[in-house]
């Protein structure tokens, strides 16, 4: 639900997704959605918008962009279409080329019949639940239908194939050429949109490259590479003797890293190194926002060296917008979204990258230590499968078992328990310092759940 009261019923956490070519990802949805979208920018004073059009390596992509590109030009804006580009290079063109608003199609992290769409503003920031809102308002508006505009009035569609190279080019200009010479690394780019660019973007740096998960087929976004798939990269660090390793997700706004011994460095501790650094710089602001799901370690971390954290929920535009609220530079999520205000507007995974490299060398961090000096929480999160979304979590049951598992754990652990905003799932982190508490506090909210008439799903370790 928006800030307004508004009910958003086709947008989640990062845009609507679906299974392509079904339900609320078909050609006929991108194209109302298109349409939708000009309206939501006509209405607010731009009459003639122009939008800037990226998407990922999957096969429905071309699909979809064709769609999504008629829905616009119908309504009568312009199309910029940028071709494959990582999400953040959309958001990248967007700002730097100061045209209207963005549309990305892409289901990042998921697997490849999987397909999204989102929007961004004129500042390259995803848009606020309101605005989502008035977009889904739009589509049910007689007015979709009457918006036809016709002869010079129609828009046309310009090809910018060379966008990824200018995004890519101001990446490389961030820190200069040759900085990380000496370091073998493995860069992981999930078969998806930074397959063309990351390996010569790292090279560039002075990095010896191996790269993994960089020739896209169309269906092969994820499948066992990137973020969602660690030990691949732990295994070709091993193999390769490399220093370290990159991976990124399908549309490259994640990043997660990994040591010499394939250990995962995750976004909490980008974090703690990257506002350790910002702090030194005197550019980190008022401190670091992350959402519920980082690690209690963190605030144990941050809190040691003088550096607030405020928590938000789920969604790199929820970090974006505590980000504003608290005039904080620096913001993320455990799963590698991360903000550095200074130079994105939305998660960047190269440019996070390029920044905790550069904030290890100039702190003198070794990398291979981090895990360790870290010591995070022990975790235990279980996703549950539901047939509906609605009204479980609100069962008094349910928030009792909740209350009574906190009230145990007291300050040495927590309880969350939300609902996902991309799948009908209901997800269970519990956090304690004792681990022997986290199966036994799990189980009991697990079975409550279940009492509540859900279907549980596999269990993954944190």
């Amino acid at each position: 639900m928006s800030e307004t009261g508004k009910i958003r019923c086709l947008f989640g956490t990062d845009g609507v997704r679906d299974i392509a070519n079904r339900g609320l990802m078909t050609p006929e949805m991108a194209l109302s959605l298109g349409r939708a979208f000009v309206l939501f920018m006509t209405e607010r004073g731009i009459p003639r918008p122009t939008v800037a059009l990226g998407r990922d390596t999957r096969r429905s992509g071309y699909m979809l962009e064709a769609a999504l590109s008629a829905g616009l030009t119908s309504a009568g804006a312009d199309v910029l279409s940028l071709g494959v580009i990582p999400t953040p290079g959309v958001s990248y063109t967007v700002r730097h080329t100061g045209i209207h608003g963005g549309a990305v199609i892409s289901a990042s992290h998921n697997p490849a019949e999987y397909n999204g769409i989102k929007f961004l503003d004129s500042k390259g920031y995803k848009l606020s639940d309101d605005d989502e809102a008035a977009i889904e308002e739009y589509l049910g508006d007689p007015l979709m239908d009457e918006w036809r505009p016709s002869g010079a009035s129609i828009g046309v569609v310009r090809q910018s194939p060379e966008s990824v190279l200018r995004y890519r080019d101001w990446l490389r200009g961030l820190f200069g050429e040759g900085w990380l010479s000496g370091k073998v690394a493995v860069i992981d780019c999930a078969n998806g949109a930074a397959s063309m660019i990351a390996g010569e973007l790292f090279s560039g740096c002075g990095l010896d490259v191996r790269m993994v998960g960089n020739c896209p087929d169309g269906l092969n976004i994820n499948e066992g590479v990137g973020v969602m798939h660690m030990p691949h990269l732990a295994r070709a660090i091993s193999d390769s003797g490399a220093h370290f390793g990159i991976a990124l997700d399908g549309d490259a706004d994640r990043v997660l890293l990994a040591d010499s011994k394939g250990r995962v460095i995750d976004g909490d501790i980008l974090l703690w190194v990257l506002a350790r650094w910002l702090q030194k710089k005197g550019t980190l602001g008022s401190g670091v926002v992350s959402t519920v799901m980082s690690n209690m370690a963190l605030e144990e971390r941050l809190s040691e060296i003088g550096i607030p954290l405020t928590r938000c929920p789920v969604g790199d535009r929820y970090v974006l917008e505590g980000m504003k609220k608290s005039n904080s530079r620096l913001g993320g999520e455990q799963s590698g979204h991360i903000i550095l205000y200074q130079h994105v507007h939305t998660g960047d995974g190269l440019c996070t990258a390029l920044n905790f490299l550069k904030a290890c060398e100039e702190l003198g961090e070794d990398v291979d230590t981090l895990v360790d000096r870290f010591a995070r929480f022990p975790q235990l999160l279980r996703n549950f499968r539901v047939e509906a979304k609605s009204g479980i979590l609100e069962s008094e049951r349910v928030q009792k078992a909740i209350r009574d598992c906190q009230q145990r754990l007291g300050d040495k652990g927590r309880v969350f328990v939300r609902m996902s905003g991309t799948e009908p799932l209901v997800r269970i982190l519990v956090e304690a310092r004792e681990e022997a508490l986290l199966s036994e506090i799990t189980d009991r909210i697990l079975e409550t759940i279940r009492a509540a008439g859900t279907e549980s799903a596999p269990e993954r370790r944190g």
